[in-house]
Parts: structure tokens; C-alpha cells; sequence
């Protein structure tokens, strides 16, 4: 039953893009690096709302986890087994008014060095859309509130500003919030941010001075620079025609970055100069990748499997140069 119900309220919007869309094409340019032994590290609970959404790695090589159907925040052991942190509180009214979703989920998901989680919750009201943060041994608190009617999505956190940076994916907006908590400032409300009709900006990362997002309906790479007083400069957009584009992460190596693409069901790497190639696909297993992350040569790539619903889940693999 659980199942149904998730797989119900999924918009048809998303549901065709990942049923119909094909994988974007890639570079004929030979990528430079390569993805080896990939290998699902884990299984979740799709009828159990857990459809992983966000990723946040751990010094010890664990993970925190969003789980975004049971509004759960978990820990991922280096084992594969899963423990639930919170749960966090379900809107009133069943969280129908969700920009895009109609929903209630968990999303964004980052981790402090002392320990501290900070997640984002988008419930379509006002009393639990936002920020909450979640310290070691604690229970979960909203720090700061965001609109009833925002999406907020992705999350980067400045530790050494004390800044979280969100990705908006419905007004189209990156916010920044104290960690500390406190109201949120519209950083950037760039026309580029903005959706066409479903999802806007989604992945955020901070990288070299700049704040890197990914725009879904768009197919885009954006770069904004961070000016000299934090403010945001001029968008530039690194990289298009990435089709259904949602989290990424940078390889370690320049600009770089590795790209999933929820709806095509693949994992791109996208060069500096904007081409790209193809590094994972559903042989590998993915099921509507969600998010990347990467420590070293260690690529972890979670698969929330939103429209497939089948096989929610965890793939590791390795990060390479290829032959010349």
C-alpha cells in the first residue's frame, strides 16, 4: 500500500521524464577519467518511504542519509546497514500542497565536522518548511523558516562563514542561512535559477570560490561567483543540455564534476569545458540517481527510484584515469 500511495502522488510531469527521456549525448571527446566496479553497496525499503534522496559523508567512510517519502534522516554504516536518526514531524494536512510534489519529503543534507546535521523539509506549510538541524544525540529542531510555497532541495555549508547556502527549486531562489539559525536571505533569484514548470534549481555545491547549481528543467550547469562582500555575481552556465540533471559532485580534480540525471538514469561526467560522457546507466544499477558524492577514488551514488520504484539504493564505485 505504501508503495501505491508514493508512486501515486509522483507528478506526471516526473513520471515522463523518466520513463521517456533519453540519456543526454555524450562528448565524442574521450573522458579522461573512468568509473570502475561499480557495485550496489546497499538496498532499501521502497514501500517504507525510503526513496534516498540526499547524501553527506562521514570522516570514518559512512553516510547520512535523507530518506525523502518517511521525512527520515538516517546513518548508513560502511556495512550497508541503516540506521533511522529522526523521523521528522508529518504536516497536518498530509503535505498535499508540496510545490512539484505534493509530498511532504526531507531533502538536502549536510554534516559539520563537530557532527552536527543540518537538513531541509518541504511540506508545503509554513509551521515545518525550512531548515532543521539535528546534533549528535539530539532531536531534530527547525532553525530557520523557509516559505510554505518554496522547494527547498539542495545545501552547501561555508563552515568557515557559519553560511548555508539552499537551492530553491520552486521560486527559483538559493537562500542563505546562518548555521546558527536565523532568516534566510534570497542570495541569488537569477532568471537561470528559475524552473520552466517543474523543478528549478536542485544541487548546490560551494567550489572554488563560487556557488555551483544544477537547474533539472533546464538541463544546466550553473556557476555564481561569490564577490568580495558575499554577495552574488553575474550566473555563468558551465554546461547544458544535461537532461533531468540533480545532484553532482565534483571529482577532486579542477572543475571537473560528476552529474546524475534522475530521469535518463544515468551518471555523466562533465568536463571543465562543458562536454561530457556517460560513466553509469541502469546496467549498473541505478534506479533515478538522486545524488553524488565522492571521497578520494570512491565514488557513492544514491538511486531514490521516484518513478521506477523499484530498488531505492546505494552504488560505490571507483575513480580512475583511462588509458591513453
Amino acid at each position: 500500500m505504501r508503495r501505491k500511495i508514493l508512486t501515486s502522488v509522483l507528478p506526471a510531469a516526473l513520471l515522463a521524464a523518466a520513463v521517456a527521456l533519453p540519456v543526454a549525448p555524450a562528448s565524442a571527446r574521450p573522458s579522461s577519467l573512468s568509473l570502475t566496479h561499480a557495485r550496489i553497496a546497499a538496498h532499501f525499503d521502497f514501500a517504507a518511504g525510503q526513496m534516498p534522496e540526499n547524501i553527506a559523508l562521514t570522516p570514518n567512510g559512512a553516510a547520512d542519509i535523507t530518506f525523502a517519502g518517511s521525512r527520515q534522516v538516517a546513518h548508513l554504516a560502511r556495512d550497508g546497514r541503516t540506521r533511522v536518526l529522526a523521523t521528522l514531524p508529518a504536516p497536518a494536512d498530509g503535505g498535499v500542497h508540496t510545490p512539484a510534489l505534493g509530498f511532504p519529503l526531507t531533502t538536502g543534507i549536510v554534516r559539520a565536522h563537530d557532527g552536527t546535521r543540518y537538513v531541509l523539509y518541504a511540506t508545503g506549510t509554513s509551521d515545518l518548511t525550512g531548515v532543521w538541524r539535528l546534533t549528535p544525540g539530539g532531536s531534530p529542531q527547525r532553525i530557520a523558516a523557509l516559505p510554505a510555497d518554496s522547494l527547498p532541495n539542495g545545501m552547501a555549508l561555508d563552515e568557515r562563514t557559519g553560511t548555508l547556502y539552499i537551492a530553491d527549486s520552486s521560486l527559483g531562489t538559493i537562500w542563505t542561512v546562518p548555521s546558527t539559525g536565523g532568516s534566510p536571505t534570497a542570495w541569488s533569484s537569477a532568471p537561470q535559477l528559475a524552473s520552466t514548470g517543474f523543478i528549478g534549481a536542485n544541487g548546490i555545491k560551494l567550489h572554488n570560490g563560487a556557488v555551483w547549481a544544477s537547474n533539472l528543467d533546464r538541463g544546466t550547469l550553473l556557476r555564481i561567483p561569490i564577490g568580495p562582500h558575499g554577495d552574488a555575481a553575474p550566473v555563468e552556465t558551465r554546461a547544458t543540455g544535461l537532461t533531468g540533471v540533480d545532484d553532482f559532485a565534483f571529482t577532486g580534480r579542477g572543475n571537473q564534476v560528476l552529474a546524475a540525471l534522475n530521469g535518463p538514469n544515468a551518471v555523466v561526467l562533465v568536463n571543465s569545458d562543458g562536454t561530457r560522457s556517460t560513466m553509469l546507466t541502469a546496467a549498473d544499477g541505478l534506479q533515478n540517481p538522486s545524488s553524488v558524492a565522492v571521497r578520494g577514488n570512491t565514488v557513492y551514488v544514491l538511486s531514490a527510484a521516484y518513478a521506477t520504484a523499484t530498488d531505492p539504493n546505494l552504488i560505490l564505485a571507483s575513480l580512475g584515469h583511462t588509458r591513453p
